[in-house]
C-alpha cells in the first residue's frame, strides 16, 4: 500500500464519519463470555436455589432473592466484586471496543443484567468509560450492605422479550432521538431478546448476531424479517476483525469491506491488546 493512501485512509478513520456510527451490544456472552448472573450463582454455589425460583417469578426479582440469601450467608459485596472481576472476556473485544471508541463511534449497552454487575466489570478491564450509555436493569445497593436488582421497564411486546426488558422498544426510543436518527447502527447480540431489535434495524444498519447462538437461529429461520446487513462471529477474534470491518466500510461510505491490509490501520488507535488485569480470566 502506498503512502498516500495509507495517509488518506488514517484521515477517513478519525474523519465526522465515525460520529455517525452507533454500536449497540448485548452484555452477556456477547461483551463478556458467559451469563453474569449465572456466573455469580455458580461461584457461590446457588444453581438449586436459582434453578427452583426461575420458573416462578422474572429473572431480576430471582436475581435479587439470590443476593438476599448471599447477603444471610455473610457473602459481601467486596467478595461479589472479586468474582465479577473473574468473569472472562476475550482481549480481542476489549482491544476492538477500545478501538470503536477511540475512532469516535458511539457504544451503547442494552443488558438485561444489571447496572452493578456491568459496571464493575467493565471498569476492571479499563471499559466502561467507552460507552455512552448502558440501558439494563438497575442494580443498588442498600444500607444492610445488600444488592437489589430492579427491573428496568414493564411492557407488553411479544413472547421473546423478558417482562421486564424489551430491547426493541429500547432501540426504538434511541432511533427516535434527534441525535441519533442518523446514525447507522451496528447491533451485536447472542440470545432471544435481542431477535426484536434486530427487527427494528433499517437497510442502512447492520446485525451481528452470535453464530450457532440463539438469535442466530431465529435469524435463520425467519431472515425474511431483517432489513438490516448481516454478519455473524462466533469468537473474539471474528468480533473484532467483523466489528472493525464494518466501521472502517462506514467510514469511507463504500458498500464494500476494505482489504484486510487497510482494517488494520483501525486499530492503531489503541495499542494493540493491552494486558488485562491478572485476576481477568480469558478464553
Amino acid at each position: 500500500m502506498s503512502g498516500s493512501m495509507t495517509a488518506a485512509l488514517m484521515k477517513v478513520n478519525f474523519s465526522s464519519n465515525m460520529a455517525e456510527i452507533l454500536v449497540i451490544l448485548d452484555f452477556d456472552k456477547t461483551i463478556i463470555d458467559v451469563d453474569s448472573d449465572y456466573w455469580v450463582v455458580e461461584e457461590f454455589g446457588l444453581i438449586d436455589l436459582f434453578n427452583q425460583l426461575l420458573p416462578t417469578m422474572p429473572l431480576n426479582s430471582v436475581m435479587t432473592r439470590i443476593t438476599k440469601e448471599l447477603h444471610s450467608r455473610g457473602i459481601t459485596i467486596h467478595q461479589i466484586v472479586e468474582v465479577l472481576n473473574r468473569i472472562p472476556i476475550h482481549p480481542c473485544i476489549v482491544h476492538a471496543l477500545k478501538s470503536a471508541h477511540a475512532s469516535g463511534c458511539e457504544l451503547r449497552i442494552i443488558s438485561n443484567s444489571n447496572t452493578f454487575f456491568i459496571d464493575t466489570i467493565l471498569k476492571h478491564v479499563g471499559l466502561r468509560d467507552c460507552f455512552y450509555a448502558i440501558n439494563t436493569n438497575p442494580g443498588f445497593v442498600d444500607e444492610q450492605g445488600r444488592l437489589n436488582i430492579l427491573p428496568f421497564h414493564d411492557h407488553g411486546c411479544c413472547a421473546l422479550c423478558p417482562a421486564n426488558m424489551c430491547k426493541g422498544r429500547i432501540v426504538e426510543r434511541i432511533q427516535a432521538s434527534e441525535d441519533n436518527n442518523k446514525k447507522r447502527i451496528v447491533y451485536l447480540g447472542d440470545g432471544d431478546g435481542d431477535y426484536c431489535p434486530s427487527l427494528k434495524l433499517t437497510r442502512d444498519d447492520f446485525l451481528m448476531p452470535r453464530k450457532k447462538f440463539p438469535v442466530w437461529e431465529l435469524i435463520c429461520r425467519n431472515s425474511v424479517k431483517i432489513n438490516a446487513e448481516i454478519h455473524e462471529w462466533i469468537d473474539g477474534e471474528e468480533f473484532e476483525r467483523v466489528l472493525l470491518e464494518i466501521i472502517g466500510a462506514v467510514s469511507v461510505q463504500g458498500s464494500q469491506f476494505l482489504s484486510s491490509d487497510d482494517c488494520r490501520l483501525l486499530t492503531s488507535t489503541v495499542a494493540a491488546h493491552e494486558p488485562l488485569p491478572n485476576s481477568l480470566s480469558v478464553t
